[in-house]
């Protein structure tokens, strides 16, 4: 079923007599041009199969069937759940599963839903799970590319270069395992209830191969998670407070030093290569 607008998204809605809620951060895509713009900007086609998050009325989902071979649509909401279920065609390529994304096994989903399929994810992520969901995509390891909808704040975040005022953990995380770009940003009349921030539509594709073995990269980002969580702290105190029962600060200065960074750097100011630099010689 297509949902073009407002008024069809709100008169379904009532005739199923569904009431928002703020708990669930439920905002919904109402404008036909803009759904049609994100499935056509996730680059699905009939190689495909798209696991859709929070689907909501199914405005996107309508789009992203007609692309996709598959789409297998995660609804936390048992209530839109039931009217996803009763306006999907029966001959549809949907399949609702209900249920929480941050508690699903998002790789054995994936690989019992779209066996032979090139895996891809395609979301209106709810503003208050954006972190914790994209990095249960991520690092669910299956997606060739995921796009999503986030506060625009948060995109800038996601991609903004290392020195940068947005720049830290939630960037290198999501740099260090794929190439995100913004594509387009959507205005709050987009969205039913309208939301009070613009919204950002963008793609990450993932790296074809890790940067570090899978010790190494633990090791990674508890770096990483040191030099962000005291910014203001120079490189070689945030990491002397993460790791000062293993290792001297001298140490850590001499590291930091042999690595050709000045020791008074921050860490705010390290980009992907360099935390990697740092990461192989803590290492060894």
């Amino acid at each position: 079923m297509e949902l073009r607008g407002a008024r069809a998204v709100r008169e379904l809605l009532d005739s199923n007599g569904f009431s928002f809620s703020k708990s669930l951060g439920q905002n919904f895509l109402i404008d036909a041009n803009v759904t049609e713009k994100i499935a056509k900007a996730s680059g699905v086609d009939k190689s495909c199969g798209v696991l859709e998050v929070g689907p909501g009325a199914g405005a996107l989902t309508w789009y992203l069937a007609k692309a996709a071979a598959k789409v297998v649509a995660v609804e936390l909401d048992k209530r839109l759940a039931d009217i996803l279920e009763e306006t999907i065609p029966d001959d549809a390529n949907v399949e609702v599963v209900r249920g929480d994304i941050l508690k699903l096994d998002i790789a054995g989903l994936v690989g019992e839903k779209m066996d032979g399929l090139k895996a891809r994810a395609c979301a209106n992520l709810p503003y208050s799970i954006t972190t914790p969901a994209l990095t249960a995509l991520i690092s669910a390891s299956v997606f060739e590319e995921i796009t999503v909808m986030v506060q625009k704040e948060v995109a800038r975040r996601i991609c903004a270069p290392s020195g940068a005022r947005e720049y830290g953990a939630l960037s290198v995380f999501i740099q260090y395992h794929t190439f995100p770009v913004i594509l387009f940003d959507v205005p709050p009349e987009c969205f039913m209830p309208r939301p009070k921030v613009y919204s950002t539509v963008l793609t990450m594709k993932t790296r074809p191969e890790s940067l570090l073995s899978s010790e190494a990269e633990t090791l990674f980002f508890k770096i990483v998670r040191a030099a962000f969580n005291q910014r203001r702290k120079t490189l070689a105190n945030a990491l002397f407070a993460v790791f000062g029962n293993e290792m001297s600060k001298d140490c850590l200065i001499k590291v930091i030093k042999d690595c050709g960074f000045d020791v008074n750097v921050r860490g705010e100011t390290l980009g992907i290569e360099d935390f990697i630099k740092l990461t192989t010689r803590i290492a060894t």
